[in-house]
Formats: C-alpha cells, sequence, structure tokens
C-alpha cells in the first residue's frame, strides 16, 4: 500500500508540472469565459446553449487531459527507461499500473473540478441577450479577486520557496474555486444573502458528475494504451473510442438485434453517450440520483474490465 500511494502520489504532483495540463486547463477556462458571447443570438434559449457548450468544453477537457495525463505517466517512463528504477525496487507491475491510474485519475479530477466551478460560473453569469441585460458583478468579481490572488500567490511561492508556478497556480486556484463557489452559492447578484436565488442549478452539477465518469473511462482506457503504445498511438486511439462512443447507439446498437459484428462493437465500446444529458438540459427534465449511481456503477465497471487487460498486457512487456 505505501508503495502504491507514492507512487500515484507522484504521478499526481508530475502531472501537474507537465506544461500541456496548465495549457488545456488554461485554455478551457479561457473558453468558458468567452462562451456566453459566442452563445448570444440562437433565436431560442440562449442560456440552454450555453450550459451545452459549457457541457462540452468540460468533456473535452478532461478527455484531453486524462489522455496526455496518462501518456506523460506510463509511456513517457518507458521511453526514457525511468521505469526500470521503480520496478527494481521491487514494486510488482499491477500495482504500478494502478497507481499511475490512481495518479492520473486524481490530476483528472482536479482538471476537471476547476472546469466544474467556472461553468457554474457562466451559468449563473448567463448569457446578455438584451440590451437591458446586465453584467453579474458578483460572478465578475469574484472571478478577478481568484484570478488576482492565485497568480499574487503563485509568484510568491515561485520566488521565495522556487515552487513550479503553472502547478501551483492550479493548486491554489482550486482551492480559491471552493471558497468562490460557497459565496456564490450565498450571494445573489445584488450582493445580498440570499441562497434561494443563487442560480446554481442541479442539472448541471448532475451533468459535471457524469462526463467525470467518462473521464475515468477514457482515463483507464488512456493507461492501458500507453502501456503498450506511444503518445501518438495512444492519442489517436482514445480519440476514435471517444468519438465511437458517442454515436455508439446510431453504429453499433440499430444493428446489434441482427449482427454479430454490432453486439461486439456494442459490448467493447463503452456507450459515451450515457453521460451526456444534452436532451435533458433542452427538454427541461430531471435526471434522479438513481441514474448517477448506474451510470457510476458503468464507469467503475468498464475501468476496472479495461485496467486488467491492461495489467494483462504490461506483465509481458519488455521495459528493460
Amino acid at each position: 500500500m505505501n508503495k502504491l500511494i507514492t507512487i500515484a502520489k507522484n504521478t499526481f504532483v508530475e502531472t501537474l508540472r507537465q506544461p500541456v495540463y496548465a495549457v488545456i486547463v488554461a485554455t478551457a477556462l479561457l473558453l468558458f469565459v468567452i462562451s456566453p458571447s459566442l452563445s448570444m443570438y440562437t433565436m431560442d434559449d440562449d442560456n440552454k446553449l450555453l450550459r451545452e457548450i459549457g457541457l462540452s468544453t468540460l468533456f473535452l477537457t478532461s478527455l484531453f487531459v486524462a489522455i496526455f495525463s496518462a501518456s506523460g505517466a506510463v509511456s513517457v517512463e518507458m521511453e526514457n527507461k525511468t521505469i526500470l528504477t521503480v520496478l527494481t525496487k521491487p514494486v510488482q507491475r499491477p500495482i504500478f499500473l494502478l497507481a499511475k491510474f490512481i495518479g492520473v485519475v486524481g490530476a483528472v479530477a482536479l482538471g476537471h473540478y476547476l472546469g466544474t466551478v467556472a461553468l457554474l460560473m457562466t451559468i449563473r453569469h448567463g448569457v446578455l441577450s438584451t440590451a437591458s441585460d446586465t453584467h453579474d458583478w458578483t460572478v465578475l468579481g469574484s472571478a478577478i479577486t481568484a484570478l488576482a490572488v492565485t497568480v499574487l500567490l503563485s509568484a510568491f511561492f515561485n520566488y521565495a520557496y522556487d515552487w513550479k508556478f503553472t502547478s501551483t497556480a492550479i493548486v491554489i486556484s482550486a482551492i480559491l474555486a471552493t471558497f468562490v463557489l460557497v459565496f456564490l452559492a450565498l450571494i445573489d447578484r445584488d450582493w445580498q444573502f440570499n441562497p434561494a436565488k443563487n442560480s446554481i442549478n442541479r442539472l448541471d452539477v448532475y451533468g459535471a458528475i457524469l462526463l467525470f465518469f467518462a473521464a475515468v473511462i477514457i482515463a483507464a482506457l488512456a493507461v492501458t494504451i500507453s502501456a503498450r503504445f506511444n503518445m501518438v498511438v495512444t492519442l489517436s486511439a482514445c480519440i476514435g473510442v471517444f468519438l465511437l462512443g458517442l454515436v455508439s447507439d446510431y453504429v453499433f446498437g440499430r444493428f446489434a438485434g441482427t449482427y454479430l459484428w454490432a453486439r461486439i462493437g456494442r459490448f467493447l465500446v463503452p456507450n459515451l453517450q450515457v453521460f451526456w444529458i444534452s436532451d435533458a438540459i433542452y427538454e427541461g427534465s430531471t435526471v434522479p440520483l438513481k441514474y448517477i449511481l448506474i451510470t457510476a456503477s458503468y464507469a467503475v465497471c468498464y475501468a476496472a474490465g479495461i485496467l486488467a487487460l491492461a495489467v494483462a498486457l504490461f506483465q509481458r512487456r519488455q521495459v528493460g
């Protein structure tokens, strides 16, 4: 257990220090900032489109964080031969892969949490559809304050203790995002204590949770593929499975009763449509807690199965 925790912690820290991790998270936050402008003038309900754009941004952010993190955690170590130092401790290969997966999921969870808070803040602000609409300065003031404090503290720790600026900024911003979220849940747009009108919808929270389950599946798949192939193959395969998973019912589901290949494809390819609640947003329907639990079980079972395959493939992999 000590080896598992140590490797997972090291993987988590090293993932946060990767420049690509900070670039993906920063790009996602920028997209959340400009998304209200992108969803204006739809001739329909602009805020519904805003929510869908936000969830799409969150989904793609977690996808790329999972792929690049898993590739850097496994395949890069094998290419650089640093894995030999770990496996000669000795550390059993299943423990090594499981620890890598836990570390990657932790990094994905941190980035996903930041994106979720940004999504809720964006939805809280809403779209300025008419000239009479005004900005929600409670949201804007909280965001600007959190950003300024993050930059100042990160710069201080980088100067005083030589901490890496990007990874420190991500951790600090996650801590401040929690305080901002609690503040916005209690204070309305008029700076009054009014929790009943905080404009935080439970459906948006459920949507973010479901997308995290999908990211866990992609992370498990990325760890499995990167245990045998390099980053380019891992990236291509994961994106291919991601796209197939989004149209699983159309590609495999409608032919499953007739063709064997469709039944096999429906069984092997994760059905990512179950994690996407765009229809519920547009129809205004609710998502029961039971559905969250069922999809969580599906994600855990699929991730466990794909990790078992990863262990089987990694057992005979020559790393020397």
